[in-house]
């Protein structure tokens, strides 16, 4: 398989994270989403980022459709996400959150970085939506004490929160103060230390397109 995306996207990098601990082989082709848009576009006209390449030659897209087919490679005794029931419900949800966290994150860095008067009343709506979003997943993070949000183990809830975290803090550091989310900010760390976090890693930078 080959998965293309840059790790500074939280999406890549969940795609990734899951992929590692799964154990997939896998070649990783860090194209960028506006430097490599070329050779992005041949293999996925969405020119979007996480790709993955099967080995049979089907493309896939879109994190969330990636992760499930994983999933069901792996089966639900692997999967890093329960099969059925609340606790599938409630992943679900949180992944929901945080990804929709980093979707408007990305809206933000991009009304910043191309165009010379942001339309303030999007900059705005934005900006709640991620510091009310933020607000909410803290005070829920803060309900649960363990290491994860459903105990010690990992879940596609905690990777999806961890990556959001990281990017946000990374691409947005004037916007989002984290001591405001001291949830968060204990959840990020301890995601961060893992080796996985480590290995699939790079810090956050934007390269806008060539006129």
């Amino acid at each position: 398989m080959q998965l293309i995306g840059q790790y500074d996207s939280p999406f890549v990098r969940r795609v990734g994270i899951a992929l590692t601990l799964y154990e997939l082989p896998f070649e990783h082709l860090p194209w960028a989403g506006f430097g490599d848009v070329d050779r992005i576009a041949r293999v996925n006209p969405l020119r979007r980022v996480p790709t993955l390449v099967m080995d049979d030659g089907q493309v896939l897209v879109d994190s969330a459709a990636i992760l499930d087919c994983l999933d069901d490679m792996v089966g639900p005794g692997r999967a890093l996400i329960a099969a059925t029931g609340p606790d599938r419900r409630e992943a679900l949800r949180v992944c929901a959150l945080a990804a929709g966290v980093a979707d408007k994150a990305v809206s933000l860095v991009y009304e910043g970085a191309f165009r010379d008067a942001p339309a303030e009343i999007w900059v705005s709506r934005c900006r709640a939506q991620v510091l009310e979003t933020l607000a909410l997943l803290d005070r829920q993070r803060a309900e649960r004490p363990a290491e994860g949000w459903f105990g010690p183990g990992l879940t596609h809830a905690d990777v999806m929160l961890a990556t959001m975290l990281r990017f946000v803090s990374e691409a947005l550091p004037a916007a989002v103060a984290f001591v405001d989310y001291p949830a968060l900010a204990a959840h990020s760390a301890h995601c961060e230390a893992l080796p996985v976090f480590k290995t699939v890693s790079q810090p956050f930078s934007l390269t806008p397109p060539k006129p």
